[in-house]
């Protein structure tokens, strides 16, 4: 195999490894990997070529390695014995060069267990409606989050403050700050 198609095919494979293990994609599979990259390639040398790649992009996503670290480890994974070659170490710098923020953050939100707030817009508006009439009129801030996991049905939750609500809350706010302060100045 020539130089530029196995620099070709290792780049399917890490490709393929990211859209399994991290992208989510289940019609990837090692069957495809095989049949699509390495049809000549004996099943047991492509497994070990595939277990070979997938622990390697997982060191480099787990330590999420910046473009220096990165050189380091593929030097040291070409010295090794049975290690990569610098053609297959090029192809892992360059894959990840491209792939290190989509990994990064999709395992940020695989590793989430609870909700997160994906968004929150707020706004002051005067309130219409009430069932004291000496209320309609008054400033009042609405607030409105989305709240859900990533890649599932979001919740949405409206909160409305009057005045004093909102003196408390920042009241309160201005309290943990002062206790985070304390808590994190040395002496």
């Amino acid at each position: 195999m020539a130089v530029v198609e196995s620099s070709r095919a290792l780049s399917g494979l890490l490709n393929g490894i990211a859209q399994s293990k991290y992208y989510g994609n289940a019609d990837i599979t090692e069957e495809l990997l095989k049949r699509e990259l390495y049809p000549e390639l004996p099943h047991d040398e492509f497994r070990a070529l595939l277990e070979k790649m997938t622990g390697i992009i997982k060191s480099i996503a787990s330590a999420d390695m910046d473009l220096n670290q990165i050189e380091a480890f593929l030097t040291a994974q070409t010295k090794k014995q049975k290690g990569i070659t610098t053609e297959q170490a090029a192809a892992i710098a360059k894959f990840w060069k491209n792939h290190k923020t989509k990994i990064r953050e999709s395992m940020i939100s695989n590793s989430r267990w609870q909700n997160t707030l994906k968004s929150m817009n707020w706004r002051i508006d005067l309130k219409s409606q009430s069932k004291h009439t000496d209320q309609v009129n008054t400033p009042v801030a609405i607030v409105e989050m989305e709240i859900g996991k990533h890649n599932k049905e979001s919740e949405f939750l409206c909160l409305e403050f009057n005045e004093a609500n909102i003196s408390q809350m920042l009241k309160k706010l201005s309290e943990a700050e002062e206790s985070i302060n304390a808590i994190t100045q040395t002496g």
